[in-house]
């Protein structure tokens, strides 16, 4: 009987605890003794600290500190900076990052500035009521082309202008193909900003055990060992002083990755100071300001291309909002720079980008991490350029697809992981006629859509191409052990965040060791249980910690071979391994337990062989060469209401590569998860921030997101190129779902619409926006 589990539909081993509510969250955690923390946040987006008056608050019943940053001493330092800029060689970058407690003046609505510690949360709160600072406003800086101007206010004093950074990325000569071009098309194209939103909000508990010279902190954080050795370092403390455990996340979507938040660094500090556990759980108010933020981005692009619709070159020049600080460096728009390429051959490409410092919440990657920029401008240029020469909107992607012999493909520029942006593996075209076949492509165009009009009906088909760059390093570690009662242990270094990683890790351990994927207990995110790793983060849980799993399982799976030929004096070749025993092949009868054979593996008396290790037990680790690239094909059918511009979307298509699939279910779920955040982003969802820097919809009276109404069935189709750079032949999946909906919802509503000179060039589309667009399009006829 096969124990095989690899690419099976397992539902997941985490979700009876979740579900039956016994799973811990941070806000979970209580302890005796334990204080709270609640802020005084900046009311301004800009202005200067002036004097304080704290007595109040610190007269207060029940109030055990109050702390500002002079408070802190030599403790308040900024930083510090997450991800240094790749090794670009036109690149200038200003490293200005986050401080504990702001000092001197305040640069985002939002900012910390004073630290409350109570008793409770409620008298923590109350007490912050009680805290009276003068403010001194300046003037603010919210819009990108304004914050360049020569006599726009500095959000760092000590900078000539708001410029974060200025890189340049090229290949070929664009200028020269595009005077050789038949047709050169140009578009400004907008992508605003929108926020994560996840579930469970941030939340930090730290309690420092003075007898046991140790720190335990919970966090809500997808980087638990970095957070450890940051801690660690800031406070004075050796590594192995220091725990960090991520329990369950709800939710974590990248801001949870950013670090070190500033209340991070600031809980365990009160810990260590008061000698008891200290907890911050940041509320749904704060989320929207004191989480970071992501999208806000300017294009102005132009594609050449020749009279049969193949690209010549693109050209690229576009404003990257970094909001105040910028300690995540270049990586969005990296990305946006890197995955504009998408899946075509450009052999000729002039990118420039300035990110630029405004009075804004912190932007860090949230999923799909500025990718969703690139792929919209390429996919709106390449229909503004069918519409224009008269293609088939699937045709002109077809016809630019990298071909499957060109793979590894070199785009010759710089990606986030410092290496060269390398194209691993890919076949483009199954993919698209899955989807064209599956979306009913040809009888919508023919029949449908026609049909549809003439009894006045506005119907309109998407269809957009992309690709995601995944599984990049350094590395991750994980250890697998056969334990004495017939249980396999697996500890990685990881955090989860509900993505399925205790099924997915356990089919691959499973595999190797012949056991019931039930029967495997995957424990992440605590750093006294696994000491190395960097974290969950782009796309890259599976692609690297799951090899690092394959891996040691791998060693595990060849100690247990070499302990059963011993014992059954047999070949190994003989044995073989299932249902939590090995037997010998042919001899029925003759088998041993794999609890049994882990018992005499690790012997109470007696010699151990020389060079043998006790224990069916093995650590291994992973680092892939670089990012494997997982692509797709979206498609979608949308009605539009034409007086109120509301939209339905009646299908929707997803055609997904992510190289070998471990488990289809949760694959589905994370693809299913991206699209509902894509359609967020693209119709509901946006941030909208006055002149003087203020969030005009901080909750979600305001801020619309898309409910289980809005989200329509989703249709998945699989292909599969395996990736080369991994043993298992896997890609990553996370942000995929969530990449590509911005310029399918664009595409769509327009050939819903179908107005001459209406172009959908921005994101989000709500109805009162479309109507406005509309409107000046009719204007302008």
């Amino acid at each position: 009987m096969s124990t095989r589990t690899f690419g099976e539909r397992i539902t997941r081993n985490e979700d009876p605890q979740l579900l039956t509510g016994r799973a811990l969250f941070v806000d979970d955690v209580n302890l005796p003794r334990m204080a709270h923390v609640a802020f005084l946040r900046s009311p301004h987006a800009h202005a200067r600290i002036g004097e304080m008056n704290l007595s109040r608050a610190r007269e207060m019943k029940g109030v055990l500190a109050v702390y500002t940053a002079e408070d802190l001493g030599e403790y308040w330092r900024p930083g510090p900076l997450l991800v240094p800029p790749p090794p670009i060689e036109r690149c200038l970058f200003n490293e200005r990052v986050q401080v504990p407690l702001a000092k001197g003046k305040v640069r985002f609505v939002g900012e910390p500035v004073v630290m409350v510690v109570a008793r409770s949360r409620y008298l923590a709160e109350d007490a912050v009521a009680e805290i009276e600072v003068d403010f001194d406003p300046l003037p603010v800086v919210v819009d990108l082309e304004e914050a360049l101007t020569a006599d726009a206010p500095r959000v760092h004093e000590d900078l000539e202008n708001n410029v974060s950074a200025h890189v340049i990325q090229e290949k070929g000569d664009y200028e020269k193909a595009r005077a050789e071009a038949h047709l050169v098309v140009g578009r400004r194209l907008l992508y605003d900003h929108g926020t994560a939103a996840a579930m469970e909000n941030r939340g930090v508990v730290a309690d420092w055990d003075d007898r046991a010279r140790k720190l335990t902190v919970w966090d809500t954080t997808q980087a638990p060992i970095p957070i450890r050795n940051g801690l660690a370092g800031m406070l004075g403390l050796a590594e192995s002083q220091v725990r960090v455990i991520a329990p369950f996340l709800g939710g974590g979507f990248g801001p949870k990755i950013m670090m070190f938040y500033q209340e991070e660094v600031l809980i365990p500090w009160v810990s260590l100071q008061l000698g008891r556990p200290i907890k911050w759980i940041e509320d749904r108010e704060e989320n929207f300001v004191a989480t970071t933020q992501e999208r806000g981005q300017v294009h102005d692009a132009e594609i050449a291309l020749t009279d049969d619709g193949r690209i010549l070159g693109l050209k690229d020049v576009f404003l990257h909002d970094n909001g105040a600080y910028n300690p995540y460096g270049l990586t969005v728009p990296i990305n946006s720079q890197c995955t504009l390429l998408g899946c075509y051959g450009v052999p000729n490409y002039y990118s420039e980008f300035t990110a630029v410092f405004t009075n804004k919440p912190i932007v860090t990657p949230y999923r799909g991490a500025g990718r969703q920029h690139g792929v919209f401008v390429m996919e709106r240029l390449l229909d503004v350029a069918a519409r224009e020469l008269g293609i088939d909107r699937a045709e002109i992607r077809r016809r630019n697809f990298l071909p499957p012999d060109s793979f590894p493909h070199d785009h010759e520029i710089i990606y986030q992981d410092f290496a060269p942006l390398v194209y691993d593996s890919g076949n483009y075209e199954p993919a698209l006629d899955k989807a064209l076949e599956l979306i009913g492509y040809a009888e919508f165009v023919g029949e449908t859509q026609p049909a549809a009009r003439a009894e006045g009906r506005q119907l309109g088909l998407g269809l957009v191409s992309y690709v995601e760059g995944t599984g990049i390093g350094p590395y991750e570690g994980a250890r697998v052990q056969v334990e004495a009662g017939g249980k396999v242990s697996v500890v990685t270094g990881i955090g989860t965040q509900g993505q399925g990683h205790m099924t997915s890790f356990a089919q691959i351990v499973a595999d190797q060791v012949g056991v019931d994927v039930r029967d495997v207990r995957i424990t992440t995110g605590d750093t006294d249980l696994f000491h190395w790793g960097a974290g969950t983060f782009a796309s890259r849980g599976a692609v690297v910690a799951g090899n690092a799993i394959h891996a040691a399982a791998v060693k595990v799976r060849r100690k247990i071979l070499e302990l059963a030929a011993r014992e059954f004096e047999a070949a190994e070749g003989d044995l073989e391994i299932v249902e939590g025993e090995v037997r010998v092949k042919g001899v029925p009868g003759k088998t041993i337990p794999l609890g049994e054979l882990a018992s005499k593996a690790n012997p109470m008396r007696g010699a151990v062989e020389p060079g043998t290790e006790p224990g069916l037990e093995a650590t291994d680790y992973f680092g892939p060469e670089r990012g494997a690239t997982a692509r797709g094909v979206h498609a979608m059918v949308v009605e539009v209401d034409p007086e109120t511009l509301d939209v339905e979307v009646q299908r929707y298509i997803v055609v997904h590569d992510c190289g070998r699939v471990i488990n289809p279910l949760i694959l589905d779920g994370q693809i299913h998860g991206g699209v509902a955040q894509g359609i967020g982003n693209a119709f509901y969802e946006q941030l909208v921030f006055s002149e003087d820097g203020q969030l005009m919809n901080a909750s979600f009276m305001d801020y619309l997101l898309p409910t289980a109404l809005d989200v329509p069935r989703i249709e998945i189709g699989h292909e599969t190129t395996a990736s080369p750079l991994n043993p298992l032949g896997i890609k990553g999946a996370g942000e995929a779902g969530a990449i590509p909906v911005g310029p399918l919802f664009a595409q769509a509503v327009e050939d819903a619409l179908d107005e001459d000179g209406l172009e959908l060039l921005e994101i989000p589309l709500k109805p009162s926006r479309l109507w406005e667009l509309r409107q000046a399009a009719r204007a302008d006829r």
